[in-house]
């Protein structure tokens, strides 16, 4: 088929009709604004592709070259989503794109040259139906962004200087600070859809406490000076992200995830993590634990027990006493591309304190690739009917 330049926004603006529609329902469901973005940024690039690219290029369309052109078209409306912040689960961003992406096809190929017969002669126009749909695509656009921006979470900002806690949040907010904001005497999380960014948390039972809880996310947060945990997490789903964590104290852990197989999968990502009993630890969750640094601790490093199930990477563990990296009871750990240096013995009887680089423990299946494991008294070691396996 020849399009013509409107031929192709016509057919581009109709098709998108029900996508953004469907984005401003999710985003009333989801209570997040990446449903309208991505179908922004998809109706941006193909808009921009059609002006650019494809109208000076391709005078004669066939039907296979939609599947090399949508490919073209997700992959850089992928990289846009990346680039700009939005923060869409990937595989949810790339099934409404499929999604969207097909039912373009359909109404391209099945529906427009039924309901208007000149179709393929008018080069893709739909006439004063054209119109229709641009306009009613920028309507409903609107609309969508509107309800997106009416179900955001109210931002709560903290100026700089101390703050006396325990700070107890019990609706869906943003939490942020100024630079120089500190709150002593930890925050307490009893509420999805929570962010809390930008602060430093002093002291606390546990820095800070989530429960029953979805979606919170933890991000540029300074903890220190917890009795228990930096982070405490139970029966909830978080996102910790870029934060920093000193534990002192015999039962002290920077992060502890627990009791959480039910609420979806969390993570630990690129936080620095120093001292206390244990780093990073999860009991019957799914976690991913990545691009840490976690050194100085006095029983593990990182550990997931308790019939725990997720992803050990790109991690540094430096310094720990007894085991750098443990798997146990009954968890399934996929522990890779971690580094796990200078692990020393308890310097107890205890064979599974040792210093060992890499433990699995108790019925509990590691699956290694590519870790490096260096000036460790042991490097490997399983026990109690558990097992390693190869990436």
């Amino acid at each position: 088929m020849s399009y013509t330049l409107r031929g192709r926004i016509d057919s581009r603006l109709s098709a998108a009709l029900v996508p953004v529609v469907a984005a401003g329902i999710l985003a009333l469901v989801l209570h997040r604004w990446w449903p309208v973005e991505v179908a922004g940024l998809m109706v941006g690039v193909g808009l921009a592709l059609d002006l650019l690219l494809y109208d000076r290029v391709i005078d004669y369309q066939p039907g296979w070259l939609a599947l090399p052109l949508g490919a073209l078209e997700l992959g850089l409306v992928t990289a846009l989503v990346y680039g700009t912040g939005v923060r869409a689960p990937l595989g949810s961003a790339i099934a409404f794109f499929v999604g969207s992406w097909t039912l373009a096809q359909v109404l391209g190929h099945a529906v427009y040259p039924g309901l208007r017969l000149s179709y393929a002669d008018d080069g893709g126009e739909l006439g004063r139906s054209g119109v229709t749909a641009a306009t009613a695509f920028t309507a409903l656009f609107l609309a969508a962004g509107a309800v997106a921006f009416a179900t955001q979470p109210p931002t709560v900002t903290l100026a700089g200087g101390v703050h006396r806690g325990p700070i107890v949040i019990t609706h869906s907010e943003v939490l942020t600070g100024k630079p120089g904001a500190v709150v002593r005497g930890g925050i307490v999380v009893r509420a999805s859809d929570v962010t809390i960014r930008n602060l430093t948390v002093l002291g606390g039972v546990n820095g800070i406490d989530v429960e029953y809880a979805r979606r919170v996310k933890i991000e540029n947060v300074r903890l220190a000076g917890a009795s228990l945990d930096g982070i405490h997490v139970r029966f909830a789903q978080v996102m910790v992200n870029d934060c920093a964590i000193v534990s002192r104290g015999p039962y002290a852990q920077a992060v502890d995830i627990s009791y959480s197989m039910d609420w979806g999968m969390s993570a630990v990502e690129n936080c620095d993590v120093s001292g206390g009993l244990e780093g990073i630890v999860t009991h019957s969750s799914m976690v991913m634990v990545s691009g840490n640094h976690v050194h100085g601790t006095q029983l593990r490093g990182i550990t997931m027990s308790e019939m725990s199930m997720g992803d050990v990477s790109r991690n540094t563990v430096t310094g720990t006493i007894g085991v750098g990296v443990y798997c146990g009871d009954h968890s399934e750990c996929e522990i890779n591309r971690n580094v796990v240096e200078g692990t020393r013995p308890s310097g107890t009887d205890d064979l599974g304190q040792a210093g060992i680089g890499i433990e699995a423990k108790y019925y509990a299946v590691a699956t290694l690739d590519r870790n490096v494991l260096v000036d460790n008294p042991k490097a490997v070691a399983s026990f109690s009917n558990s097992l390693f396996e190869s990436g």
